[in-house]
């Protein structure tokens, strides 16, 4: 079972507050149906998976948990062309940073949202690093540390 987290966050401000008058409820703002047609801005996504949430690859043989969510490609463009052109994903969604693990060990990855499916083991990665931003893994989640929530 995935879970859904926002990874954009829209904030939005009363205007029609005045010094040395007791605020009213605002009303609720209008909001259009569709984005603006003249909106450099992405649209907002909603990440299939969560901070705590293990993963796995739908291709190559590794799984991992998530500790980090970009709502979209952010890493290098030297990063980004050494993708083979036939497998390289789109840049316009969630790329996750997961503390991986393989046969050959522990190590950071970074994927594409589209690459990615839930792990059904039940069972925690094998990457030594985990410890460092989780206080443990409870019913095939980890939980974060308190000290590194925000």
């Amino acid at each position: 079972m995935g879970c859904k987290n926002t990874v954009m966050i829209t904030r939005l401000t009363p205007s029609g507050w005045a010094p040395g008058v007791a605020p009213s409820a605002p009303a609720a703002p209008e909001l259009p149906a569709t984005p603006l047609e003249h909106s450099d801005a992405p649209a907002i996504r909603l990440a299939k998976f969560g901070i705590g949430q293990v993963v796995k690859h739908r291709v190559f043989e590794f799984r991992g948990v998530v500790f980090d969510v970009d709502p979209v490609f952010a890493n290098t463009e030297e990063w980004w062309m050494a993708i083979p052109a036939d497998v390289r994903p789109a840049k316009d969604q969630p790329f996750y940073h997961l503390l991986a693990e393989n046969d050959e060990g522990g190590y950071v990855a970074y994927v594409s949202e589209q690459n990615l499916v839930a792990d059904t083991t039940g069972e925690p990665v094998g990457n030594p690093n985990t410890s460092l931003i989780f206080d443990g893994f409870r019913r095939g989640q980890y939980h974060l540390r308190p000290r590194i929530t925000h």
